[in-house]
């Protein structure tokens, strides 16, 4: 089948088609600045994502699509698998915008987009919680008055399912191991980042938690924080959208080193630069942390696997993790670990009492194949 992939964002539209036959990507692109003047322009022919998708209509020229697949951030606690999307499923995405404000309501505004200039298309909706929903409940609850959960659904979601389902199945095929056998421990690290958990081949914990704010330090997210701070910045005079922005814009890499992009932090602490020296001691301690924590989770990790763009790209920050888990017998091979390449490969010393794996990830590829295997199915 050939799958157009798309990945709506508030003022952005990403798309893909893929054949999943021939695991060929056939055309992608990415339309910015949706809504928004261009260059000072009074006008912006873009003016929403119906026109965004005019656009991608017109670069799909004669390609054929069977089906679209959209990914959405957030499914709650009623979709824990891909679904068909008919108007109940949208509107039951559309009533979880609360918990995911920055993203649902992009993802709702792909979708009718795409059910109004081709109403013929099936589409299926691939969530990011969904791989999720296998956390224990001892995992996901927090030690918080029950109300506030049965009331507002707080709980911890976990989010970067898609991309973490989707490495642990290529790193237990790469290790010839089942799926359902594979225990370890899954790294996504890009500009948000998380770690996740995996026992039998299920998730059973990850550090993104309510929000993806929640966890590893990121490009411009602070992470796990003392929750006082809140209230504490609340009493300082701080409204509720300002310490919002402090800790999901105005953090993370950015507020320790100045930059929230890693190439340019680990150039500045390598040039010596204490402030870029101290951002990436702060942020591989704290995934390295988590990582020992999941190793006891999952009753001893078979691998540690890094993805996305830092955790495939960056051999200094990936050194400086795995520097920190010596207790656990881990030893990279420090030229293996130097390799630039788009493979899954191996790059623990042969005496590494634990392999560590950088195995690419393809949230795209994930997405086409959940679609075109559910409508197959129900066709």
């Amino acid at each position: 089948m050939q799958i157009l992939v798309i990945n709506s964002g508030s003022s952005s539209l990403k798309y893909q088609v893929r054949d999943t036959q021939a695991e060929e990507v056939l055309l992608e692109g990415l339309i910015e600045r949706i809504g928004q003047a261009e260059g000072g322009a009074a006008s912006n022919p873009v003016t929403d994502h119906a026109a965004a998708l005019e656009l991608v209509g017109a670069a799909l020229g004669e390609l054929r699509i069977d089906a679209v697949g959209h990914r959405v951030v957030h499914g709650g606690e009623r979709f824990s698998e891909p679904v068909l999307i008919d108007h109940e499923v949208t509107r039951a995405i559309e009533r979880l915008n609360p918990l995911a404000p920055l993203h649902n309501p992009a993802n709702v505004l792909g979708i009718r987009a795409i059910s109004a200039k081709w109403p013929e298309l099936p589409q299926v909706a691939v969530f990011d919680t969904a791989f999720h929903r296998t956390l224990p409940e001892y995992a996901w609850r927090y030690a918080i008055p029950a109300e506030l959960y049965e009331r507002h659904g707080i709980r911890r979601y976990g989010f970067h399912g898609t991309s973490h389902e989707f490495v642990s199945r290529q790193a237990a095929d790469f290790l010839g191991l089942p799926g359902q056998s594979f225990d370890g421990v899954v790294a996504h690290l890009g500009n948000g980042a998380s770690v996740t958990a995996i026992k039998a081949g299920l998730s059973i914990d990850t550090s993104m938690g309510f929000t993806p704010l929640e966890g590893l330090v990121m490009g411009t997210r602070s992470g796990d924080l003392d929750p006082s701070i809140l209230v504490f910045l609340g009493r300082q005079g701080y409204s509720a959208e300002q310490i919002d922005d402090l800790l999901n814009r105005e953090s993370g890499l950015l507020a320790l080193s100045g930059s929230n992009d890693m190439r340019s932090v680990v150039e500045a602490a390598g040039s010596g630069q204490q402030a870029a020296q101290l951002a990436l001691a702060v942020a591989s301690y704290r995934l390295a942390k988590y990582i020992g924590a999941y190793h006891v989770a999952v009753g001893g990790m078979k691998a540690l696997v890094f993805t996305a763009g830092i955790g495939e790209n960056s051999a200094e920050f990936r050194a400086l993790v795995v520097a920190k888990l010596a207790a656990l017998g881990l030893v990279l091979d420090s030229a293996a670990n130097a390799v630039r390449s788009k493979a899954a490969r191996l790059i623990s010393a042969v005496d590494s009492a634990i392999p560590v794996l950088v195995v690419p990830t393809d949230e795209e590829r994930a997405i086409a194949e959940a679609t075109a295997g559910l409508v197959s199915r129900l066709s």
